[in-house]
């Protein structure tokens, strides 16, 4: 059908994303899925059961715009004994229908035209496209292969008087790398008597090897005061598809982000908002997440030993990098595309989380899978 109006993109240079056109590929090759964070195992039943419960029960309209008392209730008892910090469940605790949401109502509440705001490239790609969306300008520091930590200097000259806002990601998507308490001593020091505020990803809060600590922006008190965390709980509890998660802040900040929230979704779904609400009270349904996963990424480390590839550190996420440029020059978008067609497995080239592209000759895999699928696909990319 042919539409008759001028139209003027706002994103005149954003396509479909990486994880689109790997997951087609993938299925049309019928290649083994090592590319998207999205576990291919069955969740805790007794969260299906909780959530048909409250469906059976009727609860099944809107919640409230800000989340179900209970659930926010019980995200503050989680935060308390996680990091020790209190927030109040009825001005400082969004619930909200994904991060992913979560993250686009911080940003559109908070910066204006005109702002600047600072993000690390390797990054998720939406950061950059939504900054863009309120007309105000994504300001990009590259993290290099050398152990892809913040170059905290590279920061402070990064900084104006324009800068109104910087996007931290700890464990951080694609890299695997963590924050450290040094790490939050140097941003707090970058914005002490500032107006900017934080934006700190913490989906994969709960998964954090080799006996490390997450050290989020809320075991700060300053940073606290100035941060917008935004979390998952598709990604703690084996459920992306049912898309909640929430969003904590100062009473100030939440103001805003939920001025946004509510036109966009007024509320997650509520029959999974009483699921979480219920396993939630119980701690061990994500104090093991970390020994869970580190299980899965030794299994792929184990099974790619002997391979061709150098695999990089994962102290914490879903995700493993592995380096390939020592055995192919192959464009890193041309490696991943060669590994789904011949050896029928999909990953997805880092240079896509690089807002230039910049190709280091790395491809990511996620190890959000189960045992069989690991092995197997350990197994094919031995053979490359």
């Amino acid at each position: 059908m042919h539409c008759p109006a001028q139209l003027h993109s706002k994103l005149p240079d954003v396509g479909t994303t990486i994880f689109t056109v790997i997951g087609d590929l993938a299925a049309q090759h019928q290649a083994l899925n090592l590319s998207q964070g999205a576990p291919n195992f069955e969740c805790d039943p007794r969260l299906i059961d909780r959530a048909v419960k409250a469906m059976r029960e009727g609860k099944n309209q809107y919640a409230g715009m800000t989340g179900l008392p209970a659930l926010r209730e019980a995200i503050v008892e989680k935060v308390r004994a996680t990091n020790g910090v209190s927030y109040d469940a009825e001005e400082e605790v969004t619930v909200v229908a994904s991060a992913s949401q979560g993250l686009y109502a911080a940003i559109a509440g908070l910066v204006h035209p005109g702002d600047e705001v600072i993000y690390f490239d390797p990054s998720f790609d939406s950061y950059a496209p939504i900054v863009r969306l309120q007309g105000a300008t994504p300001i990009t520091i590259p993290l290099t292969n050398d152990g892809f930590r913040v170059p905290w200097g590279a920061v402070a000259q990064a900084l104006t008087p324009r800068t109104r806002m910087i996007i931290v990601n700890t464990p951080h998507n694609p890299t695997a790398t963590v924050f450290s308490a040094a790490d939050l001593e140097q941003l707090a020091a970058l914005t002490r008597d500032t107006n900017i505020i934080v934006l700190s990803d913490e989906v994969y809060e709960h998964v954090v090897f080799d006996d490390g600590q997450h050290y989020g922006v809320a075991r700060h008190p300053q940073l606290a005061a100035r941060s917008v965390v935004v979390a998952s709980f598709g990604k703690s509890y084996h459920v992306t598809g049912w898309r909640v998660g929430y969003c904590l802040a100062a009473a100030a900040l939440t103001a805003e982000i939920r001025k946004i929230h509510q036109f966009m979704m007024f509320a997650a779904d509520t029959p999974m908002q009483y699921a979480f609400a219920d396993l939630l009270a119980d701690p061990s349904t994500y104090e093991g997440l970390s020994a869970f996963y580190q299980r899965k990424r030794d299994l792929l480390i184990e099974g790619l030993a002997g391979s061709r590839f150098e695999l990089l550190p994962s102290a914490g996420s879903f995700f493993l990098l592995a380096r390939f440029r020592q055995f192919s020059d192959e464009a890193d978008n041309d490696f991943v595309l060669r590994l789904i067609r011949e050896h029928r497995v999909a990953t997805i080239p880092l240079s896509a989380f690089y807002s230039d592209g910049l190709d280091l000759g790395i491809i990511r895999l996620s190890f959000s899978k189960d045992e069989a699928t690991l092995i197997e696909g350990a197994r094919r990319l031995r053979a490359v």
